[in-house]
């Protein structure tokens, strides 16, 4: 059976993620045995299993193809008409990802215009000449939570201390058997919008990503990128992302900063300083390996005694994967079934009360609101009376 499709709407989604049609044509024929060809897809009907194929790759369900209305090509769209080049090369799920959150930005903006509520900034713009340290200083008087010492907790204040100052954060999950994973660890869209993955087994790592993308929204750069911690004591990285790296280590580490200062060079004779940066790690959530790596920015350790202390951090890890893969193998054998539920993302309290109120002032509805929430209707009375 064919279908009459919008040719343009396909078009549009190729450009914004940045794919050929013969990028396209191999990925919609994985695992067939006559290849789909260009003028299956490029001709004004089109067969719909053809179509769900597409939409396999892009996930806007089949009615938008055929909806006759030609989208329209502005950089208000998205990020990928606003900015060519990323930091990092994305595969097709980063790009999914940031299309999703787009969109929702949008649809947010949209929802808040017509309830009326205020979103204006409230931090002012800053520039790479500005230093990092005393930006970190003068931000974190308004932003930097009480502190929690379960880094989960933690992450959630300072979710909720960028809520009160109009910065919206939202999270995303990947199920262990996504096919394609976004290889991405968090970005910033214009106007107000940070988006981090869940890092389920170091919410360390996704603090300092937070941070890292504050430092984004003020020098109000866009940006999506894969964080390597390596990198803090990369020299030759971009005027952005040494600044943004610098001033998300300056605004985590606070009164710890002038005790990094004056440590003096790590060594085998004073144990690496380790108890010391285990104490920091502890106090402020950056990583131990990260407080290492700064260390070696600012060479207070050499290369070698770095390179000696990660490979004991690696080896740590490895043989903690191990010993989760051997349990869960041994629990295999004996019947025991573990997982659970997929881990839910933290919402903003500036997202719940943006959608509270465009629902008392009739923009939305009950199914809106569980949609833009991710929760189910029986968990609505919880965030509506």
């Amino acid at each position: 059976m064919k279908v009459e499709q919008n040719i343009s709407r396909l078009n549009y989604l190729l450009s914004i993620f940045k794919m050929t049609v013969d990028e396209l044509l191999v990925s919609i024929s994985e695992g067939l045995k006559n290849p789909i060809k260009k003028e299956d897809i490029l001709s004004k009907e089109i067969k719909i299993n053809y179509l769900k194929r597409i939409d396999k790759v892009f996930n806007k369900g089949l009615h938008y193809y055929l909806d006759p209305k030609s989208p329209e090509v502005s950089k208000d769209a998205s990020i990928f008409f606003r900015k060519n080049k990323f930091d990092t090369e994305l595969n097709i799920g980063a790009k999914k990802i940031v299309n999703q959150f787009e969109e929702f930005k949008i649809s947010l903006s949209a929802i808040s215009k017509l309830a009326e509520i205020e979103t204006n900034r409230s931090l002012p713009i800053f520039k790479v000449s500005n230093d990092p340290r005393k930006v970190a200083n003068e931000v974190r008087n308004k932003l930097y939570p009480i502190f929690e010492p379960k880094p989960r907790d933690f992450l959630k204040s300072l979710i909720s201390k960028f809520a009160e100052n109009n910065i919206l954060v939202f999270e995303f999950v990947e199920t262990w058997n996504k096919k394609e994973k976004a290889n991405i660890d968090g970005f910033f869209l214009n106007p107000n919008v940070i988006v981090l993955k869940r890092q389920q087994t170091s919410f360390r790592r996704e603090i300092f990503t937070l941070i890292h993308e504050l430092g984004h929204y003020l020098l109000n750069k866009e940006e999506i990128e894969q964080l390597d911690i390596s990198n803090l004591a990369n020299h030759n990285l971009s005027d952005v992302e040494r600044w943004c790296n610098d001033f998300a280590f300056y605004f985590l580490a606070g009164e710890y900063n002038s005790t990094i200062d004056n440590l003096e060079n790590a060594t085998s004779t004073n144990d690496y300083h380790f108890e010391l940066v285990e104490k920091i790690s502890a106090n402020t959530h950056i990583s131990k390996i990260a407080i290492f790596t700064r260390l070696l920015f600012n060479k207070q350790i050499s290369q070698s005694n770095y390179n000696h202390i990660k490979a004991d951090f690696d080896e740590q890890f490895r043989i903690r994967q191990d010993e989760q893969n051997k349990q869960k193998e041994l629990d295999k054998i004996n019947g025991i079934q573990r997982g659970g539920a997929v881990p839910k993302p933290i919402n903003s309290p500036l997202l719940i009360s943006t959608i509270q109120t465009a629902f008392y002032e009739g923009v939305i509805n009950e199914y809106d609101v569980c949609k833009s929430l991710n929760i189910s209707p029986d968990k609505l009375d919880r965030y509506i009376q």
